[in-house]
């Protein structure tokens, strides 16, 4: 992974971009790639680069051309089919400076155009600038791994890997919270692109290409996700037998992890957490690594969240060389500051603070990538979400029977604070609404309720922008057009990729806490064709009756240990609000929870917040704090430190730039005048 960065004149009157705004945009981004430094720039374009070296490391710096110079391009991120598309291209006569995928991209556009991204099996942000049409293209991979945000101002348009390095650009560019994103963030938990957390900031949508042609924009999706529609679900679009999904399910989890594994020219570690997902990557990853193994653990002081003896035990089954790192509620609150600094957004959990330490872990030992589990829930309906969507689903059928309700017993065992442990409670909680179980969303209604409860403390000004619209309407207005016509599962997978996927688990939770470190993350579950076979298997080889994953179970049986196959599933937790409560809580946290910050920051009622303060500070002693009031504190504290730091104060970018690639058509012009 790496970082990018650009300014680009949207029309003739615009200023051309300025070399010193570019280097402050490569400062700001300095933690992304810390190995080389570039930029490129002439009257139009101006292109800056960071480096973290992965992939051919003694060339394929950034910004990079064609042949012919004319064509420049900024990647971050990794292709994984790269060699094979090289040989297709050379074939066609395309002919090579280096050995890096960045080139293949370069020169794949050339030949097909926008059509090429739909031929890469990989993780992407990139831009393309074409000196000679002043055609700019920007894309992104299918699930977001990759972030890039864009803002137009003056005339050009600012984009980067992290938003910091657009406000390091201009001091023009103003710098408030779009109240759109922060009503998404209490909703949905995240933002969904194209809306961002800051005005006149946005993201470039997973999947998509946009197009900047001297005037004209136009963006289009290059891939969709695919499912069996309604007519095909007792078999999907596959065709085999259970056994069968099982043996292809593996071949390919067994291609797409060694992709990733032998697809770098430096060692490649792994997470293991000691649930399934992580320990199937582990168990595969060993049998490719052409190094000594490395994985990395996240442990935790609090029992509840401490998965410690699975994480051991498949350690020493994969035989490589362990790492672990404890986690405290103090050491959370330590670095969440840095953590929200990173994160770019507010989070309604305290989860990305562990990973952010096990990044720190990682890097530690000398390594610059690891594989991660991620996507397996998504891919093969791991969640209770979907669960209990198709036990409410069940119960909605017949919203009478007591003994179809009694199915919600069997959901979230491993929460201390459980919905479904007081039967009339749980049983009024999720009924609400339980006749219209055929409506989009209906799986996640349960989610997006809770969440929004936490609205109670906005400010009369937010609530004023935030009855403006209606986020769930919004969302579910621009579903595929294909969506109506596939199953409940289908559905209900769809909505959660396209939100809590891409927007907090890849980005809060992954790339940016990966890359605080300069750690890259792959995904061996986010693979195409392990996508694509996922997203054609029957509903009930994922989720079988109430079996999550299936399937993948199956898989797991003659690769990991059979403890951690037959443990009931936990999902990855931390400890939340009580790390920011009693005695030994940071000053920061009254600080920025401060009547003074708070009115500053508009987002939140003082009096509303001070009540929600005194509630969990009485609660410090026993931790018997709700899952309501757990998301409300982190979220007001993530929010107003996002304040401090990117509103009432402008993101430092005082790194220095070692340049390696230095190419400034503009100067070189301005001289010979």
């Amino acid at each position: 992974m790496c970082g990018i960065a650009g300014i680009v004149a949207l029309n003739a009157t615009a200023e051309p971009p300025s070399r010193a705004a570019l280097l402050r945009m490569a400062a700001a981004l300095s933690h992304r790639g810390p190995d080389e430094s570039g930029v490129y720039r002439d009257r139009r374009a101006g292109l800056a680069h960071t480096r973290l070296s992965v992939i051919d490391l003694s060339t394929g710096q950034q910004p990079l051309a064609d042949t012919g110079d004319t064509t420049w391009i900024v990647f971050n991120g990794e292709i994984f089919n790269y060699v094979e598309l090289r040989e297709q291209l050379t074939a066609l006569g395309h002919r090579f400076r280096t050995r890096s995928d960045t080139e293949v991209i370069v020169h794949a556009y050339r030949a097909w155009g926008v059509a090429a991204f739909e031929r890469l099996n990989g993780q992407w942000a990139l831009a393309i600038w074409d000196s000679l049409t002043g055609r700019l293209v920007l894309s992104r991979d299918r699930f977001g791994i990759c972030p890039l945000h864009l803002c137009e101002h003056a005339g050009r348009l600012h984009f980067a890997s992290e938003v910091k390095a657009i406000f390091a650009a201009d001091p023009a560019i103003p710098r408030a919270f779009d109240p759109a994103g922060i009503d998404q963030t209490f909703t949905l938990w995240t933002v969904v692109p194209p809306q961002g957390v800051f005005q006149g900031v946005k993201e470039l949508t997973p999947g998509h290409v946009r197009i900047y042609d001297n005037g004209s924009v136009r963006e289009h999706a290059f891939w969709k996700p695919c499912y069996p529609e309604i007519a095909d679900q007792a078999h999907g679009t596959f065709t085999g037998s259970l056994d069968d999904a099982v043996d292809e399910v593996r071949s390919a989890l067994q291609a797409a992890t060694a992709l990733r594994m032998v697809k770098a020219d430096v060692p490649v570690g792994c997470y293991l957490s000691g649930g399934l997902d992580s320990s199937l990557v582990a168990m595969l990853g060993r049998r490719f690594a052409g190094a000594p193994f490395q994985t990395f653990s996240l442990r935790f002081a609090d029992a509840e969240y401490d998965e410690t003896r699975y994480q051991r035990l498949v350690a020493s089954a994969s035989g490589g060389e362990h790492h672990e790192v404890m986690v405290s509620r103090g050491d959370i609150a330590e670095v969440f500051p840095d953590v929200i600094r990173h994160a770019e957004r507010p989070i309604l959990r305290t989860a990305p603070a562990p990973l952010f330490l096990l990044s720190r872990l990682v890097r530690e030992h000398g390594i610059k990538v690891v594989l991660t589990g991620e996507g397996a829930d998504e891919m093969f309906a791991g969640y209770d979400l979907f669960r209990e969507g198709k036990v409410r689903r069940f119960w909605g059928r017949q919203p009478a029977s007591a003994r179809r309700a009694r199915l919600l017993e069997r959901l979230y065992p491993y929460l201390s604070r459980s919905p479904v442990k007081q039967q009339a409670m749980a049983r009024q909680f999720f009924g609400h609404d339980i006749h219209a179980f055929g409506a989009p969303g209906f799986a996640h209604d349960t989610r997006w309720r809770t969440t929004s409860a936490i609205k109670r403390l906005f400010s009369a000004g937010m609530h004023a922008e935030a009855a403006r619209h209606d986020v769930v309407a919004d969302l579910l207005g621009r579903l595929p057009e294909e969506f109506p016509r596939w199953g409940p599962l289908a559905q209900d997978q769809y909505l959660e990729i396209r939100t809590l996927m891409s927007g907090y688990l890849l980005s809060s939770q992954g790339d940016r806490m990966l890359m605080a470190h300069s750690v890259e993350g792959r995904f061996p579950f986010l693979d195409d064709r392990l996508v694509a076979l996922a997203n054609s298997l029957p509903p009930d080889y994922k989720l079988r009756i109430l079996d999550e994953k299936h399937v993948l179970k199956r898989v797991a049986k003659s690769i990991v240990p059979a403890e951690v196959v037959a443990r009931k599933k936990q999902p990855y937790r931390a400890p939340n609000a009580l790390c920011f409560t009693g005695d030994g809580a940071p000053a920061y946290v009254r600080e920025a929870l401060s009547e003074t910050a708070l009115r500053a920051a508009n987002v939140f009622d003082p009096n509303s917040v001070a009540r929600l303060l005194d509630k969990c500070a009485a609660k410090t002693g026993d931790g018997d704090l709700s899952n309501s009031d757990n998301m409300a504190l982190v979220g007001v504290l993530s929010t107003q430190l996002l304040h401090q730091q990117f509103v009432a104060s402008r993101p430092s970018s005082a790194h220095a730039v070692d340049l390696r690639i230095d190419v400034d058509h503009l100067h070189r012009e301005e001289v010979l005048v």
